[in-house]
Order: C-alpha cells, then structure tokens, then sequence
C-alpha cells in the first residue's frame, strides 16, 4: 500500500516492479472509505454536469495548520476527476480565479480540522455542492487496515474501487 502522492511520474516503472517481483500494490491518495465514494460521487456527478454549460466549479479544501503539501493529494485527485470528464477545463490552479479552461482549488489551513473537501457547481440561478467531512483521523486509518487486509495473498495491482466495489 502507497499512502503518499508525489511519486506518481514512476507509477509505471513500480507497477512493472510489482509484476516483475509478483507482488501487489494499492496506491492510493486517500484511504478513507468516505472520501473514495466522494470520489465516485464526484466522477458520476461531473459526467452529468459536463452538460450544463452554465456552471463552474471550484474545490474547496480546509485542512488542519500541520499539513506539509498544499493542495493536498485527495484535492490533486478529485480535480483529475473533474478534468477528465468536464471538458470545460483542461488544469487545475491553485487560486480562486475562474479563469474558464482552470478548474480552481482554494486551499486553507486551520487548526484542528483532520480534512474537509467540497466541490461546488455554480451559475447565475443555482448552487450545488458535494462535500466530504472528517471529523477525525479514524477513517483514514480504518480504510488502510480494510486496504491491507484485502491485499492479503493477492498479486497484481489494486486501487480503492475494489475495496469500495464500484
């Protein structure tokens, strides 16, 4: 199992390794259980919004004052889901501009919040707003102990989808 982000240019050479050893791998930029179904909900949702041209969106995420990377692995991800299915954006920017091909992420740090990420759609009529709260640290270990139990004598390569069976 790979909990960090950050490594992914040599995701092929590790995979190869993972064959060449027959091991097994589950990278992953967040292990929380919730957070990958935000995910899901995310992908799903986007194909269908790809067709309303009249909103944009923004990711919004809070964080506690501790955390290094900024914006933060599960940010990175959920914007790499928007990309791909919203062909209105092309990258995503750390900013708050709508610049209209830059799908923006706000970031902040406060103390005391284990991880907060939203996605918000938004035009001149309405607002909708998918979001995913932690209220402790507790899901993200819980996620990686029901990770690491699933790879157990498995071979190959594994995400979080076949843990939550989508």
């Amino acid at each position: 199992m790979v909990g960090t982000t950050g490594w992914y240019d040599h995701f092929e050479k590790v995979k190869m390794w993972c064959k060449e050893y027959d091991g097994s791998i589950l990278p992953a930029s967040n292990f929380s259980l919730g957070v990958n179904i935000f995910f899901e909900i995310n992908r799903k949702l986007s194909k269908l919004m790809n067709k309303q041209k009249s909103y944009n969106v923004k990711i919004n995420e809070v964080h506690h004052t501790e955390k290094i990377d900024t914006p933060s692995g599960t940010a990175i991800t959920t914007a790499e889901i928007l990309i791909k299915e919203l062909d209105k954006y092309s990258k995503w920017v750390l900013d708050s501009s709508l610049d209209d091909d830059n799908l923006p992420i706000i970031a902040s740090r406060e103390s005391g919040i284990p991880g907060n990420h939203e996605v918000v759609y938004q035009s001149s009529i309405d607002e909708l707003t998918i979001s995913h709260k932690a209220k402790n640290r507790d899901g993200f270990a819980t996620g990686a102990i029901i990770a690491a139990e699933f790879l157990i004598d498995k071979k190959g390569l594994f995400t979080m989808k076949d843990i939550i069976k989508l």
